[in-house]
């Protein structure tokens, strides 16, 4: 298989995958989001180093996650209002206000023996729904959002400060 699929591969090989065999999770720590500028550059660094880098759209929203990395993605504001709620928060950044998340995914933990199985190596690199590169590991979590619109990464660090199973 080619080290780097496209979003709608990543759909036809996990889709099916993530509806069989994966949990269900809630993110459960609140974040800190503002508005983004038009074209302003965001990338996202989790504990193992650089996962993407993403550009802002109009209306979109910077979002920071309140774990140990900080880690930084950019979502529309249609997708951020159906995922977050506005709520007090302690200690935000300037410029940014506290959310508490509602929405929940569905994730399956990359093993070795899920790797195997796909034909994937032990690390590799996908195109993200907003059209960026997109790195994934061993060890780390494939996700989709309820409606199943897109796959992505979630780095293993990251996951277990995030997500709880429901």
């Amino acid at each position: 298989m080619a080290n780097l699929l496209d979003q709608a591969q990543m759909k036809a090989l996990f889709l099916p995958l993530l509806e069989r065999e994966g949990k269900m999770f809630q993110k459960v720590r609140p974040v800190w989001a503002r508005p983004a500028q038009k074209g302003e550059r965001i990338e996202t660094h989790t504990a193992d180093g650089l996962e993407t880098v993403n550009t802002a759209q109009e209306g979109d929203v910077v979002v920071r996650n309140t774990t140990q990395a900080g880690e930084m993605y950019l979502m529309s504001s249609d997708k951020f209002a159906a995922r977050y709620e506005a709520i007090e928060g302690e200690n935000v950044p300037e410029g940014f206000s506290a959310y508490q998340p509602i929405g929940r995914i569905t994730a399956i933990e990359l093993t070795p023996e899920l790797l195997a199985t796909l034909g994937l190596p032990a690390a590799f690199t996908f195109t993200a729904s907003w059209g960026s590169e997109m790195s994934a590991k061993q060890g780390d979590y494939l996700a989709c959002p309820e409606d199943g619109s897109s796959v992505y990464r979630i780095a293993r660090q990251e996951f277990f400060e995030t997500y709880r199973a429901l």
